[in-house]
């Protein structure tokens, strides 16, 4: 069994596709309106953007996630709470072995929270 899809809500299509395609850096993969469906992909899940969904809570791995952050501060995205180290890994049950694991939360264009997770050698 694996995920295949998350839905997340949203009120407009379009400032949530421009919002979305900026923070995944890649277009949508399929809209649908009406119903009010926008598509992404998010290598092999669909992130689903729904009119009809209620809001959820996701996690979002980011390669950087100080200079995301910024970039998202710079285009006007609220931060709901800056980086924390959240955990240490130091075997793989959880993620990378030797790697701390940095968490911050902002709001998507819709109202929803976004958790963006960064991952850095243990100690950095």
């Amino acid at each position: 069994m694996r995920l295949i899809q998350v839905a997340q809500r949203t009120v407009d299509l379009d400032r949530a596709s421009a919002f979305y395609s900026r923070l995944l850096g890649s277009e949508p993969t399929g809209r649908f309106d009406p119903p009010g469906l926008l598509f992404f992909d998010l290598d092999g899940v669909r992130l689903l953007l729904d009119r009809g969904a209620p809001s959820s809570l996701i996690y979002l791995e980011v390669a950087d996630l100080r200079l995301s952050l910024g970039e998202l501060r710079a285009s006007g995205a609220k931060i709901v709470q800056e980086p924390q180290l959240v955990y240490s890994h130091v075997d793989g049950s959880l993620g990378p072995a030797g790697t701390d694991e940095w968490m911050a939360f902002i709001k998507d264009s819709e109202g929803n929270t976004v958790g963006l997770v960064g991952r850095e050698p243990s100690g950095s």
